[in-house]
């Protein structure tokens, strides 16, 4: 009885020309580094606002994303939070390399439970970050894929602390989990970003690491290769886009591009 209803009533709205509706909604999915997940929600937000389109992100560490775009993961949009891992994905031709583009900025910094006795700390080398741990470990996201580690690694060895640190590193599968052992006190310390830090009221940053212990953190952006919408080079232009800019750098981002608009 219900079925009939709706039939009949839709029929006469085609009649009476009302429109109908809309059932379906083009999608965009966008596969992207974790660290993003706060200010990419809004700027997806912004653009859905203009478009009409709804945008579907999935947030993982960067390494995790490019393995499920290769084992066929339905993606439209990959961001990387290090070349690294849109390297890996250019090299088996999973994403349009032609819409590449190094979007956003970082920062590295030394966090603790925005509870804690320690104070701001001067990091250069010679830092003893087992030291500073005491009993406690040293939350950092997995060293041997996740960029945020990647990156953590790479300033612990250019500060000639890393062998003292391996054996208290608690590794996480993103630098997400890695500010989560921090807020909930699991950890005394963490390596995370300075974006990670701002949007977690649980934590104060510690310390900054100097920009040349480590490499640039960089945040490439590209349509993948399997991506066939049209939708997908609107969402890019908009990423690059002056609205886009001014929320990323209200979150803490640099932006590393013109805006194109």
């Amino acid at each position: 009885m219900f079925v009939r209803f709706f039939a009949i009533f839709g029929f006469l709205c085609v009649l009476a020309g009302t429109p109908q509706p809309l059932f379906a909604q083009e999608q965009l999915t966008v596969f992207a580094a974790a660290s993003l997940k706060n200010a990419l929600d809004e700027t997806n937000a912004a653009f859905s606002k203009a478009s009409g389109m709804k945008v579907v992100s999935s947030y993982e560490a960067s390494s995790a994303l490019a393995k499920q775009i290769e084992q066929g993961a339905p993606a439209d949009i990959f961001i990387s939070a290090d070349l690294r891992w849109m390297d890996y994905a250019a090299e088996r031709k999973l994403i349009d390399t032609s819409t590449r583009v190094n979007l956003l900025g970082n920062k590295l910094v030394l966090i603790a439970p925005v509870d804690s006795k320690l104070g701001n700390l001067n990091i250069g080398h010679g830092f003893d970050i087992a030291k500073l741990a005491g009993d406690g470990r040293i939350a950092v996201a997995d060293v041997k894929a996740v960029p945020a580690g990647l990156y953590a690694k790479a300033a612990l060895e250019k500060l000639g602390a890393w062998s003292a640190a391996e054996p208290k590193l608690a590794q996480a599968e993103n630098v997400r989990a890695t500010l989560a052992f921090v807020a909930r006190g699991e950890a005394p310390i963490g390596i995370v970003y300075e974006t990670d830090a701002k949007v977690e009221p649980k934590v104060k940053t510690i310390g900054v690491f100097p920009y040349d212990s480590y490499p640039p953190v960089t945040y490439p952006i590209a349509a993948t290769a399997e991506s066939k919408k049209a939708s997908a080079a609107q969402y890019l232009g908009f990423l690059r886009s002056a609205a886009a800019k001014a929320i990323f750098e209200k979150y803490g981002f640099s932006f590393l591009i013109k805006p194109v608009s």
